[in-house]
């Protein structure tokens, strides 16, 4: 699976450039036989040191490197992937902020999009 589409690479280079803001995760990386999430919102101009939310254990803010990402090989011959039904849909300090609550990004994933849902009144 190719990690960044080149549409996806030009959003988050641009992020990259406007680091006073409170980005929206604009892709979200995983790995499909276990532990490892991470939240992307900004690409550096070395094209491949990305920053958000990282969580292998417990989430953390930080840089990861796309090309480790990549080159990482899981069993069965699988890999890292990208979700790509992901929207992002809030500020990168929210998620940090229910991740660090709920103790891992997957467990913040549904209390946000449960809390939203609830608040729109799509039980």
């Amino acid at each position: 699976m190719i990690l960044l589409t080149d549409e996806l690479r030009k959003q988050l280079l641009a992020n990259g450039h406007r680091r006073d803001t409170d980005h929206v995760p604009l892709v979200k990386f995983f790995n499909p036989l276990g532990e490892g999430v991470w939240l992307a919102t900004e690409l550096d101009e070395d094209g491949d040191t990305l920053f958000g939310l990282a969580d292998l254990g417990h989430p953390e803010l930080g840089s990861f490197s796309l090309q480790e990402m990549s080159s990482l090989r899981l069993p069965f011959g699988m890999g890292i992937e990208r979700d790509i039904l992901f929207t992002g849909d809030f500020p990168l300090s929210v998620w940090a902020e229910a991740a660090r609550q709920a103790g891992s990004i997957r467990a913040a994933e549904r209390i946000l999009y449960q809390a939203a849902r609830s608040r729109r009144g799509d039980h």
